[in-house]
């Protein structure tokens, strides 16, 4: 039950927050409407990539909304954080992957890696400790979004796109840590901040027509934080791995910081 203590205001709030995170379903309704369409144009995909900007703009934001309005003492009977993980599976793999596969980018016959990545999504969200403590996912974080972005527009078809889903499906089952960017903690801090060029970069390609041509130069150039991203990801569970004490520090968040981003959901 709600507390009676809690003012008519804040339940206001808190279910705008949760309208605010539940607009992803809308957004994904919209995307697979889209690649439904037995025409589908450059700009029909431009148009699902967009959209699947918006989301990832209202993922990393919902959550600080949700903490200003103390969103757990303000509706304690909703889970937040059950509609966050439906809609994020939803938007990071089962419309990313409907898309490779509409668009064809995939040898014939080989559609059977779509599977294996959606499986292996599912398996990391199921994980409760997908999210580490001190601001970490541990394993490939299902940017299946990401990936269907560059495998479209650079473009990466045939053999080497289906060699390609299949290794960062398969490296969801191995235990490396990837920055949360949206989390506190140095190395997060920093991957926030980088990633900041190249959103605009990739904001650019999507507000442009693809009728005329995608402009892959500034594809290239924006690909390079997912690049240092994966490579930071490698290098921080590698250093983990080989030093003397795991425990120590490596720049991520600490307890307190994690307790405090927990608040939101």
């Amino acid at each position: 039950m709600n507390d009676p203590g809690v003012s008519t205001v804040r339940k206001i709030l808190g279910w705008a927050v949760h309208c605010y995170t539940g607009c992803g379903l809308l957004l994904a309704a919209w995307i697979v409407s889209l690649l439904l369409q037995t025409e589908r144009t450059p700009d029909t995909y431009r148009t699902c990539f967009l959209l699947m900007l918006v989301a990832m703009f209202i993922d990393a934001t919902d959550g600080t909304l949700a903490s200003a309005v103390r969103i757990r003492a303000a509706l304690p009977s909703f889970d937040g954080r059950r509609l966050d993980d439906l809609v994020d599976f939803l938007m990071y793999t089962c419309v990313p992957l409907l898309l490779i596969d509409r668009a064809e980018l995939l040898p014939e016959g080989d559609g059977w890696v779509l599977l294996v990545a959606l499986g292996a999504s599912a398996y990391g969200f199921c994980q409760s400790d997908i999210k580490t403590a001190d601001g970490a996912f541990l394993g490939f974080p299902s940017y299946w979004n990401i990936v269907a972005f560059y495998l479209y527009a650079l473009p990466i078809t045939g053999e080497l796109a289906v060699g390609l889903i299949l290794i960062l499906a398969l490296l969801t089952f191995v235990p490396s840590r990837y920055p949360y960017p949206t989390q506190p903690g140095r190395v997060n801090r920093l991957m926030l901040l980088l990633s900041l060029p190249s959103a605009v970069l990739g904001l650019i390609v999507l507000l442009s027509k693809w009728e005329h041509g995608i402009p892959r130069e500034m594809v290239v150039a924006s690909a390079s934080y997912p690049a240092f991203y994966l490579g930071v990801a490698w290098a921080m569970s590698a250093r983990r791995y080989f030093k003397a004490s795991p425990s120590q520090d490596d720049g991520l968040q600490t307890d307190d910081d994690h307790e405090q981003g927990r608040q939101g959901r």
